[in-house]
């Protein structure tokens, strides 16, 4: 079969619409981690993504009576827009559904680019199913973002150009990033014939990690909801098709989260100016971990940049979550006595590092909380800062890991509410359109009452809200089985030490 693939990607039609994208080398990368790092500037394609490519060579491949009968697709970005402008090429008449969610820079490109839009549902899985309702409605040919044989050509033809661009004779390793498998699919197929002994290495976020856990469970499982943050590679379930070539060709597959996915967006910004998605530096991120782990010096290694249709809010969080993906910002929790002298004693432990963020609440008469964000210059004075904390006697909690401070508490310390009773507190996504948080107000307000909400926008396609309500000890199951029909993605956090520490009573 992977004969088959091979030819496919050899007589693929690509660019008559996508161009052959530069190799270049990352000169401030590659210094820090000793190695030659070259990145793949599929983020210069007409689309700003690798998606048409794989468009475009099934688009074009479709028969004369197929393409009369014009094409459907579901996406909420880069697959939209690459058969958007394929179809337009191509002269066929192409539907695109996106979900409501979908932000009006994405929808008008697809417009411009002469697709139909429809909107339907608040995610990609609604749409799809929507989609395919369509198709067989209307006799459409559905073009599928990753699980098609000629789609997975198309994006092989990346591989094709690597070999043929790089500096050198060797590649060590690239790595690439894995949504539903069509990228990675594509080029390890290429790859293994032509340069078997380079490790073609998958890059998934930790909260979206559906062909690890598919690999893992040896078959393709459904993940029951995927991280936002990524949202160009958020796919619940990989391809049969992808799921098998990945399965029989990729070498590895390494996890990596927001904060190592923001700080690659960086590193790429400062050797080319150019600015990713997170999905688009998935392989970046990757690439770092990689070489840290396995102390790596002296190899030619390239990542894929794989999209640049980042949505210009968004750069808020991504600038707020870079220090600590690099480990240059350390998080704490520190409870001090509430005296005369206490507070520059604290400052005092800290020393002159540059302090990045600071907020103190007084909590009762004999102590005060402190959160505080300190730059650090490498990983383990984290661990030190941590210690001397510790021999001064002030109970300190090291917050790196945590989740639910780096995104809600270090906007809203304020102390204890001794007015909430039976406070219980959790962490949920809605749909970003207009009137959802109305919507998830009205269904969750009611019976139980909200004792604390925060919510903060960062530019994707679900909100992010923390919220805590009343609800006695005796309700709880029934409170729980409310939550599930709300079909809110929901954490409970009312046993985090964060929220313990700052906010409940």
């Amino acid at each position: 079969m992977s004969d088959l693939y091979l030819q496919a990607i050899e007589q693929a039609r690509v660019y008559d619409v996508a161009i052959e994208t530069p190799l270049q080398l990352a000169p401030k990368l590659s210094g820090r981690l000793h190695n030659e790092i070259l990145l793949k500037r599929e983020d210069m394609q007409p689309v700003f993504s690798f998606k048409l490519r794989g468009a475009y060579n099934k688009i074009a491949q479709l028969t004369e009576a197929e393409r009369l009968r014009g094409v459907i697709c579901a996406s909420a970005g880069n697959h939209a827009q690459g058969v958007a402008l394929s179809s337009h090429k191509l002269g066929i008449e192409a539907t695109i559904v996106m979900p409501r969610t979908t932000p009006e820079i994405k929808i008008k490109a697809v417009q411009h680019l002469g697709g139909q839009v429809v909107l339907f549902g608040d995610s990609y899985s609604d749409a799809s199913a929507h989609a395919y309702e369509l198709c067989e409605q209307s006799n459409k040919v559905f073009i599928h973002p990753y699980d098609d044989p000629q789609v997975i050509a198309g994006q092989g033809t990346i591989a094709e150009e690597i070999l043929r661009q790089l500096p050198t004779s060797n590649l060590d390793a690239v790595f690439v990033p894995i949504g539903g498998g069509g990228l990675i699919a594509g080029m390890a197929v290429y790859l293994k014939k032509h340069s078997p002994n380079t490790k073609i290495i998958g890059v998934e976020p930790v909260d979206s990690a559906a062909m690890f856990d598919s690999i893992q469970a040896n078959e393709r499982i459904t993940l029951k909801q995927v991280g936002i943050f990524a949202d160009g590679v958020a796919v619940k379930q990989v391809g049969e098709h992808t799921f098998d070539l990945v399965r029989r060709f990729v070498d590895e597959i390494l996890l990596v989260d927001t904060d190592e996915i923001c700080a690659a967006i960086k590193d790429i910004y400062e050797d080319n100016r150019s600015i990713v998605e997170p999905a688009g530096a998935l392989g970046v991120a990757g690439l770092k971990k990689y070489v840290l782990k396995n102390k790596i010096r002296g190899q030619a290694l390239a990542a894929i940049n794989s999209g640049a249709n980042m949505n210009f809010d968004r750069m808020r969080h991504v600038a707020e979550r870079t220090e600590m993906g690099e480990g240059r910002e350390s998080l704490f929790a520190v409870t001090i006595p509430e005296r005369p002298g206490s507070f520059l004693d604290f400052c005092r432990i800290i020393g002159d590092r540059n302090i990045t963020e600071f907020n103190y609440r007084m909590s009762s008469r004999s102590e005060a909380h402190v959160f505080v964000g300190i730059s650090i210059t490498e990983s383990n004075e984290s661990k030190a800062i941590y210690q001397a904390l510790e021999l001064a006697q002030l109970p300190t909690l090291d917050l790196q890991d945590n989740e639910l401070s780096k995104l809600h508490i270090r906007h809203m310390v304020g102390g204890h509410c001794g007015l909430a009773e039976d406070e219980v507190i959790y962490r949920f996504e809605f749909p970003e359109r207009p009137g959802a948080l109305l919507e998830f107000l009205s269904r969750a307000a009611g019976r139980w009452n909200i004792s604390l909400f925060h919510y903060r926008n960062h530019a994707a396609a679900f909100g992010r809200v923390v919220a805590g309500i009343e609800v006695p000890p005796e309700e709880r199951p029934e409170f729980e089985a409310y939550l599930d029909a709300l079909g809110y993605p929901y954490v409970d956090e009312t046993e985090n030490s964060a929220y313990v520490l700052f906010l409940k009573r």
